[in-house]
């Protein structure tokens, strides 16, 4: 099994969540240990060349992934989660979207100053998440290495609001 049949398995519906939007449906795909498996190979190979001491996983999908690259790597995992779904004292971003703000949190206490991580997302769009999230380890201390995708949409310029930082993606389209 190859990183070509895992891609297969991602599906295309059209008109979701809104006309106009293609969603890339990554459900089959987890549905099938084997295809998991290699992309979760591939991500972690990725992230570990980047050097990270913890795992970022973003809510909620990034949690699918970032979770097995840290195991596999002997590595934490930092929860980032929308505002009051975390029980301790937490930092906080917010971050512009189309029609309004969004925002999302982080322990206090998840990183220790100068902690190098990997952001690790399923998709990267606009790149709005994945910066606040930047952004928001930064504040807590940690410094960012490097941000890991199974998806990114080219046509959407997400790897631009990122910086320089390293980026890596599985599936590009």
């Amino acid at each position: 099994m190859t990183t070509a049949y895992a891609e297969s398995l991602i599906r295309d519906v059209p008109d979701f969540p809104k006309p106009g939007i293609v969603y890339k449906d990554i459900a089959p795909l987890l549905q099938d240990a084997k295809a998991w498996q290699i992309v979760t190979a591939e991500l972690t190979k990725a992230a570990a060349e980047m050097g990270p001491s913890k795992l970022v996983g973003v809510e909620s999908r990034g949690f699918l992934f970032a979770a097995p690259i840290a195991l596999t790597l002997n590595k934490g995992v930092v929860l980032v989660r929308k505002p009051g779904k975390l029980p301790w004292k937490t930092v906080k971003t917010e971050y512009a979207l189309e029609y309004g703000t969004d925002s999302i949190e982080m322990h206090v206490d998840a990183l220790a100053p100068g902690e190098r991580v990997v952001i690790v997302d399923d998709v990267l769009a606009t790149g709005g998440t994945a910066a606040a999230t930047a952004r928001l380890v930064e504040a807590a201390g940690g410094v960012v290495a490097g941000f890991a995708f199974m998806i990114e949409l080219n046509g959407l310029s997400g790897r631009a609001r990122l910086g320089n930082r390293p980026v890596f993606s599985l599936f590009e389209y």
